[in-house]
């Protein structure tokens, strides 16, 4: 099983950057799949940013240009810039084992079963003020 812990959360001013970090650990020897969620307040949860092992990364047309998904061996990181003050939310990584590329593009457009995902972390706020 493995187990995700965000951090990296925190208020920021419109036009600044934060750094979101989640650790992984656990077996995660057939997870290749990383994925960056949010959920505004009163909103549904809604995907950010993806990253499927061998198939690259992928991102909301909402934040692409501006959010950056990363991974090392133990943990991965989501560095955004330019932020908006619609960036305001919760943010959770979640990770899968054996997904297929079309789940890793269609995290990013359509909304998720969470409960198709195997782990989810507890979240991290991003607040950003206009």
């Amino acid at each position: 099983q493995v187990q995700l812990v965000e951090s990296g959360g925190g208020s920021v001013q419109a036009g600044g950057s934060l750094t979101l970090s989640c650790a992984i650990s656990g077996d995660t020897s057939s997870t290749n799949y990383i994925a960056w969620f949010r959920q505004p307040p009163g909103q549904g949860r809604e995907g950010v940013a993806s990253f499927c092992t061998g198939e690259g990364a992928f991102y909301a047309h909402s934040v692409e240009g501006r959010f950056t998904i990363s991974r090392d061996n133990s943990r991965v990181y989501l560095q955004m810039n330019d932020l908006k003050a619609e960036d305001t939310a919760m943010y959770y990584c979640a990770a899968k084992r054996g997904a297929l590329r079309e789940e890793c593009i269609a995290t990013v457009i359509f909304p998720i079963d969470a409960d198709a995902l195997d782990a989810w972390g507890q979240g991290t706020l991003v607040t950003v003020s206009s």
